[in-house]
């Protein structure tokens, strides 16, 4: 019988293969209509916080449980131990109820690489913000904005593609502890 194949038979044949594909699209891959916007998981930062706290030779900067507003969940989270140049770096990453992403930045490396890394590229304006009477400068950059303070043994970087409101919301929300 080879070699009498038809295109009858092929169309059947991808049909049967297009209701196979169809199968695994529809009950082989998990889909999440309910999530908001772009699918980024949340994540729970307090295991990774107290084990940077403990270990930073800076008191390390997080937002108080219930200090930011609704709709604000946090997406990533690192601590790497003093490493040369960087220094021990802290990060925590957020999205706002609008999707715009908000980092916190800390290192007690070199502040200018480092600001410029988690910046990318922001440029220092002139002028500054006052938050919970602390300076933050303020920089600006194609990609990211962001509110840094220096501090002797420490930088903070509030950054991210957030409007400078946000940035200063997240950095009204931070505590600053060790240990």
């Amino acid at each position: 019988m080879r070699g009498k194949e038809t295109v009858r038979d092929m169309v059947l044949s991808l049909a049967a293969i297009g209701v196979v594909a169809a199968g695994i699209y529809l009950f082989g891959i998990p889909h999440d209509e309910g999530a908001k916007g772009s699918g980024v998981k949340t994540v729970d930062y307090r295991v990774e916080l107290d084990t940077a706290r403990r270990a930073a030779p800076y008191p390390v900067a997080a937002p108080e449980p219930g200090s930011l507003p609704k709709g604000w969940r946090a997406t990533s989270v690192t601590y790497r131990a003093a490493a040369e140049p960087d220094g021990a770096l802290w990060h925590l990453g957020f999205l706002d109820q609008d999707e715009e992403y908000i980092a916190v930045e800390q290192s007690d490396g070199k502040p200018v690489p480092f600001v410029e890394e988690v910046t990318q590229q922001a440029r220092e304006t002139k002028r500054t913000e006052r938050v919970d009477g602390e300076e933050w400068v303020r920089y600006e950059g194609d990609k990211y904005d962001a509110l840094v303070r220096q501090e002797p043994g420490v930088t903070t970087v509030v950054t991210g593609t957030a409007s400078y409101g946000q940035l200063t919301k997240m950095a009204a929300a931070l505590t600053e502890k060790k240990g």
